[in-house]
């Protein structure tokens, strides 16, 4: 009897703590969700999302697409980052997310410069709604025609790029 008072003593006394881990993780949880909507990442990397005005089934949610983005680099494919992130560990996301570049449309800038928080909860939300979907098809070099469906873009006015 004396056993089981003492096991019921450490867990009653852990418990707050336990509530608390819990709390973080659902703030942490939220946050991800969070930037994932605001940031658009679920613009390009959720097949339909767009085109459903930011509604879609979460069991597809950054699963990558087959719309390819079509310019002057040729055509890029949003990825499957619930294949991609659940490949990698917190600190190989973080490391992946501040030196990646990316062909258009992808903000690449943008996510080069968030916050190891702001990492950490993505790769959180990305980790537990689990591997999912396909991979992306491969990009396609200039002049190569996308065999499906692609958004273009026209080629920049000349000198657009450069600050006057």
């Amino acid at each position: 009897m004396r056993n089981h008072l003492a096991v019921l003593a450490l867990f009653l006394a852990a418990a707050p703590a336990l509530q608390a881990a819990d709390a973080g993780a659902d703030a942490m949880q939220r946050r991800g969700r969070e930037i994932l909507h605001q940031s658009g990442c679920h613009d390009c990397h959720t097949p339909g999302f767009a085109m459903n005005g930011g509604q879609a089934p979460e069991s597809v949610w950054l699963t990558g697409d087959q719309l390819g983005w079509n310019g002057p680099w040729g055509t890029t494919y949003a990825s499957n980052l619930r294949l991609r992130l659940n490949a990698m560990s917190r600190d190989e996301w973080r490391a992946y997310a501040r030196i990646m570049k990316a062909r258009p449309p992808m903000p690449y800038w943008a996510l080069n410069s968030m916050s190891d928080t702001d990492l950490d909860a993505i790769w959180q939300v990305v980790k537990s709604l689990g591997k999912a979907g396909t991979p992306a098809p491969a990009a396609l070099a200039p002049g190569v025609e996308p065999a499906g469906p692609a958004v273009r873009f026209p080629a920049p006015p000349p000198n657009s790029a450069k600050a006057g």
